[in-house]
């Protein structure tokens, strides 16, 4: 490693921890992405309805191409974990405070400009907003690797990672790969409520709770709403019974901190002007009134009592015809329990 190499290194890491970032490494450009897998992925459907991760695979698959010249990935990642609060309902631990997004592309902007003005350069910041494949990228730049649920883990903190990256023309010394050590282990698997987790490094996100409760827009299937039980926003199963969390700590980051929110009741009744005043700055934001009652018409399905049909048969009334619908769905829920 050169001195003038070793010295960028070694500001980025000092800079890195400033920031509040936890873990560095670099993968070299161009690299190996899994090119087949991702495409035959996508080929077969499951991928849902996120129909952006169909575009700009030329460089989704060639990060190359996203900087001329490029030669090295930066990838930084965040700790997230903190445990559950105690209320009737889950939001997965991602969300149960402020977006990442925003803050995050910030701090990366402050490292990119230390870059060019110390160093020279061109640097492009990316934190889960343009087309690279993040976790294939973190998993090249020895910050961890895939899991069998497909989520990176790290051998210091498991599964609680935001990542981000920064694909810059400076020649940077690479790190090396971590070897899968999943072993035997198929807990994710086993554990995945909708059987989405369909074999060892494979995701079938159209049956997963992530994906239906956020990224899908429409109706929730009827064969899959009972098994998303309690979650309201999202799904940790296949990480929160990862063996490597053991060595999870709680996030130093205050804005990860979870909001106060009311009762499965109250969310219901919340219309449009509120849901955007009481959720600003929380990714939960980005799927709107309407997906967010519908999932709230889903719990209230899964563990409502005698005390919510009033609020949902409110909802079934509702002009928007998704809510109304897992509304009535819900009721036939609680009213099924009240007879067994």
């Amino acid at each position: 490693m050169s001195n003038q190499a070793a010295a960028i290194r070694e500001r980025i890491e000092s800079e890195a921890k400033a920031l509040g970032f936890h873990s560095v490494g670099v993968a070299a450009v161009p690299l190996e992405l899994r090119r087949e897998y991702y495409e035959q992925w996508i080929a077969g459907g499951m991928h849902g309805t996120m129909s952006w991760m169909e575009r700009n695979n030329d460089r989704r698959l060639n990060p190359d191409q996203l900087l001329p010249e490029a030669r090295s990935i930066i990838v930084l990642t965040l700790n997230y974990y903190q445990p559950d609060p105690d209320r009737p309902y889950r939001i997965a631990k991602y969300a149960l405070g402020d977006d990442y997004h925003n803050f995050m592309l910030r701090r990366l902007k402050r490292l990119c400009r230390i870059l060019r003005e110390e160093f020279g350069g061109n640097q492009r910041p990316y934190v889960d907003t343009g087309p690279l494949l993040e976790k294939p990228i973190a998993a090249a730049a020895g910050v961890g690797w895939q899991g069998k649920s497909t989520i990176l883990i790290e051998p210091k903190l498991g599964t609680w990672t935001f990542l981000a990256n920064i694909v810059t023309d400076l020649d940077l010394p690479v790190d090396s790969l971590l070897k899968d050590r999943c072993g035997s282990c198929t807990r994710c698997i086993d554990v995945c409520p909708t059987g989405a987790i369909t074999a060892p490094y494979q995701l079938d996100a159209t049956k997963c709770i992530s994906y239906l409760t956020i990224e899908h827009d429409g109706a929730i299937p009827l064969e899959l709403r009972e098994a998303i039980g309690d979650r309201l926003y999202g799904c940790d199963e296949c990480l929160d019974v990862c063996p490597w969390n053991k060595w999870a700590v709680p996030t130093e980051e205050a804005k990860f901190t979870p909001r106060e929110l009311p009762s499965l009741r109250e969310l219901l009744a919340w219309d449009a002007a509120t849901f955007s005043e009481r959720m600003i700055g929380s990714p939960i934001r980005r799927v709107k009134l309407s997906r967010f009652r519908r999932n709230v018409c889903v719990v209230l399905g899964n563990v409502g009592t005698r005390e919510d049909i009033p609020a949902l048969q409110t909802a079934a009334e509702a002009e928007d015809t998704m809510v109304a619908e897992h509304a009535r769905w819900a009721i036939g829920q609680i009213d099924s329990r009240l007879l067994a």
